[in-house]
């Protein structure tokens, strides 16, 4: 499908695996030129290598503003300022009981999953209004609406994030820039790879045994019954990302396998 973004520079953070490194694959066969950016400075090497040579690696921490502010510089310096942010970097955070979790648990995941994405919006997103167009996606969570009483700490930050979005895109889109967000559900990435495994330990079972246990479990609702794939992730993004979603200003987007139970948002 052409989406329109032959010429497009986007940059996508989170970028080194997973949906973002799905959704640069997919931008890239679009004929965008794609920024890779990612907190291990090898891991995202080889993911734009993997890429091909319209792919380029930028390493940062995204916690620290002053990286943030560095990477819009080097940006700016070494390729061109985005057309497209995609924010996909974000991590789960502590787990337990809400009233259990310490302050440092709640600091670390609104520092990692929420700052870090409006930090980087504030670095990135003037130069798309001064050309009047660009896209922002923002990645959030089925946990933004559907809160689990162990993952207190992600709940609030990705809810956070989806009013945030909310917010900003009516006055970015007075000015050319479209702000949407994607919630994707239980997706095989090295993030919930990491959490079967976990669980797998505590079972003493095996990932694919824990991934079943989880389903029936924790997510009664999925009617699909699996872990999504990457690119059923991408191909979302990617659309709000084109010219076909001229018209889509502050929507999320679930991409949950029918995981949320409730019908708004």
């Amino acid at each position: 499908m052409d989406y329109g973004l032959k010429g497009k520079t986007a940059l996508i953070t989170g970028g080194a695996s997973g949906i973002g490194k799905a959704t640069a694959k997919l931008l890239l066969a679009e004929g965008a030129q794609v920024i890779l950016v990612d907190l291990k400075g090898d891991d995202v090497a080889r993911a734009a290598q993997d890429l091909g040579d319209n792919a380029t690696a930028l390493q940062a921490d995204l916690r620290d503003p002053a990286q943030i502010r560095g990477l819009a510089a080097t940006t700016e310096e070494r390729i061109s300022m985005p057309d497209i942010l995609i924010c996909a970097a974000g991590v789960t955070g502590a787990k337990g009981h809400p009233l259990e979790m310490s302050d440092a648990d709640w600091h670390e995941a609104w520092e990692t999953d929420f700052m870090s994405v409006v930090r980087t919006v504030r670095a990135f997103e003037p130069a798309m209004e001064s050309r009047g167009w660009g896209r922002i996606v923002i990645l959030c969570s089925e946990n933004a609406v559907q809160p689990y009483a162990d993952e207190a700490v992600y709940n609030v930050a990705k809810a956070g994030l989806l009013n945030f979005a909310k917010g900003l895109s009516g006055p970015a889109a007075q000015r050319g820039v479209l702000v949407n967000c994607v919630s994707p559900a239980f997706i095989e990435t090295p993030m919930t790879d990491a959490m079967m495994d976990k669980k797998a330990q505590a079972d003493g079972t095996d990932r694919d045994a824990a991934i079943r246990q989880f389903l029936k479990t924790e997510r009664p609702w999925l009617a699909l019954e699996r872990r999504g794939k990457p690119e059923e992730a991408a191909h979302t993004i990617a659309f709000l990302c084109s010219q076909q979603a001229s018209f889509v200003v502050g929507a999320n987007y679930r991409v949950d396998g029918g995981s949320v139970a409730a019908i708004a948002m």
